[in-house]
């Protein structure tokens, strides 16, 4: 990581969206504790870290990319022994594992083997395990990668839920759609911070002019206007091409219109569209590019 700073406030999900390596897994690693950043200073609960990192570990919660329970245990197994580790009391142990059951509907898999289970199953115990001592700050790392998209809009859901009873949420995705539902994000490439703020702010700080271009000839109108400099990129959608136009070039549909008509390429239309956090996400690891 270089010289990142965040403020992240409570009771929010707050995203960290970027390619593989990009840092999002260290980012958390440093936040929890787990590895010693270089430089700099971290505060989180309002403790110092790493040196109050013990401390720390009671309030948070932290879900793995890959499951990391113990699979030869059984889903119930895991839950005591995760409540265990916890240090909860009898009676609260017994009423944290019995709302982890009933709220992510482990109830039917209880005896079951946690290795036999699917992915989106293995995903609801691995978040019950995470939140059974109710913690104040819960980090997500990539947490559904492996899930289908039922399960992961109801694993979604749940997380609001836990918002709206006062945790905090640190999610790292490369996931578009579910980027769009964090309350704010941090954007990273290589390590860097390259755009922070909430989707809508992100999409209309956009340094990039939209245009939407339909042809019969798709290639050959993509490969032609990634030629021009005016075009930073363009990317194919069926027979649409969804391209980033410089924001200095006025009227970016109609010169996008010129060249293709120029070349006597089919043209069915073409018009400017809204930004989406993709095309954020694409003009903010331009950008860095373009400064290195």
């Amino acid at each position: 990581m270089r010289s990142l700073d965040l403020e992240i406030p409570r009771s929010r999900i707050y995203g960290f969206l970027g390619p593989n390596g990009s840092g999002k897994t260290t980012a958390i690693r440093m936040l929890c504790g787990l590895l010693t950043p270089t430089a700099g200073d971290i505060s989180v609960l309002g403790h110092a870290i790493p040196d109050e990192a013990e401390a720390l570990r009671m309030k948070v919660g932290y879900m793995t990319q890959k499951f990391s329970l113990f699979e030869d245990l059984t889903v119930n197994e895991n839950l005591q022994f995760m409540a265990d580790i916890y240090t909860l009391g009898r009676a609260l142990k017994k009423q944290r594992t019995a709302l982890a059951i009933e709220r992510y509907g482990l109830a039917k898999f209880l005896t079951q083997r946690a290795g036999t289970l699917s992915g989106g199953q293995k995903q609801r115990l691995a978040l019950g395990a995470a939140t059974l001592h109710s913690p104040e700050l819960l980090f997500l790392d990539e947490p559904t990668s492996a899930v289908d998209p039922e399960n992961r809009r109801a694993f979604w859901e749940s997380l609001f839920d836990l918002v709206d009873e006062g945790t905090t949420i640190l999610v790292s995705t490369h996931y578009m759609d579910e980027a769009e539902r964090c309350h704010a994000l941090a954007i990273l490439d290589h390590g860097s911070l390259v755009a922070e703020g909430s989707p809508t702010d992100l999409e209309q700080q956009i340094d990039a002019s939209i245009v939407i271009v339909e042809s019969d000839q798709p290639r050959r109108v993509g490969k032609l206007l990634e030629q021009q400099t005016f075009v930073h990129s363009s990317a194919q959608v069926g027979n649409l091409l969804r391209v980033m136009v410089a924001l200095e070039q006025h009227s970016p549909a109609q010169a996008v219109k010129d060249i293709i008509v120029n070349q006597n390429l089919d043209l069915k239309q073409c018009r400017v569209a809204k930004p989406g956090l993709e095309d954020v996400f694409v003009a903010a690891t331009r950008a860095r590019k373009r400064a290195a």
